[in-house]
Parts: structure tokens; sequence; C-alpha cells
């Protein structure tokens, strides 16, 4: 991983929309280290409309579909969509398939290791998890890149066979107690997480996930493509708005016969979430790209050009560290409002100091990347 000069930032081939869509998504993201989506569903605001609000930043507990399931999807999608840009310059200057395949390996590798090794924070000891979506991208990621040269209908192609073979090996695993497709714990992908690691997510996950949620991956690629492609601004949105609503429309459609669940990604999830994630592409490139919008999202672009320090720096108790400089002073200031109130104060400036950091880093031309 290495810190770059930001000279490349305002180049004419990059697209505002990509950082501003990242930028958005780890914004969001990196709030739940500060508790403050917790907070907004503490007892205390039962019943109100900040407690609906705060539901729709906790992942549905099985079959349905919140806001915060969508993130996930998101996270795997805009990396998608960069893939084009990244490698097309590279192969546009004369970079050989092959280089670029080992640092796309490189890459894999080290988010690999990065999503494997943050699971061994939290219990203070070395331990191999499969569910971090950090790991979950070192596949998608690379089977992405090794299909982004193909053509288009064989990659779409690929990815429902993806989703078919899923389905498939769901609905007919024989294995007594593995053989409810539909069930917590007892499903396909929960016996895949027992061979791999021995043991199974308490929140139901599974790693096989990987499988299905390559997909958004490959579908970021493919919008990647089209925004990269010489097609009128007018004919990008148009692609992505159809595309988006046909996925979104068959994907609740699907629910009846394939439950829409995100904890193994179902194919139901990954192709409502996958039309979602188009049509959120579709309106990033329409307001910063096309109207030229700045302002507002240029508040999110400093998260999104930053996006890798920000995400590890959340997820190795960074909030923590800070929630403990700040605590004293916001929660002695704001006891007047009451408990819950204070704590989602402290949770807010918190949130505020981690943006801040990503400003900071902007200002002075400095982005992470591997």
């Amino acid at each position: 991983m290495n810190a770059k000069s930001g000279s490349s930032v305002a180049s004419g081939s990059r697209f505002g929309s990509l950082d501003f869509f990242r930028g958005v998504t780890m914004f969001f993201l990196i709030a739940e280290s500060t508790e403050i989506y917790d907070h907004l569903v503490d007892p205390a605001l039962k019943s109100t409309i900040i407690a609906s609000i705060g539901m729709q930043f906790h992942h549905h507990p099985w079959n349905g579909l919140r806001f915060w399931d969508l993130i996930q999807p998101f996270f795997m999608f805009i990396v998608g969509a960069a893939m084009p840009f990244s490698f097309g310059r590279r192969w546009d200057r004369g970079d050989s398939w092959g280089v670029t395949f080992r640092h796309a390996l490189l890459r894999s590798s080290l988010l690999l290791a990065f999503g494997v090794g943050l699971y061994c924070i939290e219990p203070g000891k070395l331990t191999f998890e499969l569910w971090n979506v950090l790991a979950q991208l070192s596949f998608t990621y690379l089977v992405a890149f090794l299909m982004m040269r193909r053509p288009a209908w064989f990659q779409i192609g690929f990815t429902l066979l993806l989703l078919a073979l899923t389905e498939i090996l769901y609905r007919s695993w024989p294995v007594p107690g593995f053989d409810q497709p539909f069930t917590p714990d007892h499903n396909f992908g929960s016996y895949v997480d027992l061979f791999l690691m021995g043991k199974l997510s308490k929140g139901h996950w599974v790693a096989f996930n990987a499988v299905p949620t390559t997909a958004h991956t490959m579908w970021g690629v493919l919008a990647g493509q089209v925004l990269r492609s010489g097609r009128s601004p007018g004919q990008k949105i148009r692609t992505l708005a159809i595309a988006g609503s046909i996925a979104v429309v068959l994907g609740y459609a699907l629910d009846p016969v394939t439950p829409i669940i995100k904890r193994i990604c179902t194919s139901s999830f990954v192709i409502v979430s996958g039309g979602w994630c188009l049509l959120a592409l579709g309106f990033s490139y329409w307001l910063v790209d096309v109207k030229k919008i700045e302002r507002g999202p240029r508040f999110f672009t400093y998260v999104g050009m930053n996006s890798l320090f920000i995400y590890l720096f959340t997820n190795t108790r960074g909030s923590e560290w800070l929630a403990g400089l700040v605590k004293p002073f916001t929660m002695g200031f704001f006891a007047w409002s009451g408990d819950v109130p204070a704590k989602i104060i402290t949770s807010l400036v918190v949130w505020g100091l981690l943006w801040y950091f990503c400003y900071w880093l902007y200002q002075r031309r400095i982005f992470f990347k591997i």
C-alpha cells in the first residue's frame, strides 16, 4: 500500500461520479463504527420516526431488504466500475495483460490479507474468517479482472451462470441438516463454512456469498465500460437506468420463489441490489458529470478518494480511539439533553472527525491505494 500524489485526480479520464458514489457509500459505512445507528434504535426512541429511520441502517434479520443491505453491494459494484478506467489506462499506454494480471493478483492477495487480518483484532488472536467484505472482494475482484475483456454478453451470461449455480446448490444440496436452502445455519453456505472454517457466523453470514456477489463487481465493470464508452451522456444514463429498473423489478418479482436474503446472497437479492447499484451510479453520473454540481457532492468525494484508508482505520478501532478523546466533553457538555441524545452527539462528532481526516488527506493530495 502506498500514498500517491493527487496529480492524476484532475485527469480528464476520471469520472467524478465514481468518487462521489464511493464516497457516499463509505461515509455511511464508517458511521457504523461510531455506533450512531445503534443509538438511533435505542429503546428510549421506540416508536419514533428516528427509530424507523435507524432501522434502515441495520441489516434485515432475514427475508427482506433495507437500505443498509445495499451498502456492501454498492461497495463491490463501485470497485468493478472503476476497473475499466484503471486497467484501461494501463492497457492504453502499452502495459501487457500479464503485467496487469500480476497487479490484479497482488491486489487481490492484499485484500484477502486485510480482510482476514481485521477479524484477528477483536478476539485478540489469530483466526480465520472469510465473511469480511474485503475477503469477499478479493475473490470477486480477481474474477472480474479475468472476465473484463470478454464481450458484454459473455460477462452477463457468466454472472447469470453463477447465480444459477448458487440457486442449484442451495436447493439440491443433499447433506442432512444443510438441505434447507433458505433456513439460517442449515443451508449449503453454512455447510461450506463448517468445511472451510469449522464454525458458523453468529449473524448467519456465509463465505460462499463471494460467488453470487461476484455479479455485483462484474456488473460494475460493465457499467464502467458504459461510462468509458463514446456514447452520449443521455445514452449512458438511459442504459444504466433501463438496466437498473429491469433488475429491481425482476428481483422483487422473484421474491415469492427465491426470497430476498442478503445474509446468504440469494439470486433475487443479488439482482434487486444490483439494480439499485445501476440506478445509483446513473444518478451519480447525471448529478456530478452531466449537471456538473460540485459543492454538495465534493463533501462525499473527500471520503471516496481515501476509502481504503478510512475503512481500515475504522476497522482497527480508530473510531473507538476518537470516541475516547471526545466522550468526556460531549457527554459532559450535553448531559442536560439526556443520555441517548448525548451519545448521538458524541457519535456525530466522531463521524465528523473521520470525515475531516479524509478532507485533510485530500487537501494535501495524499491518497492511499494498493
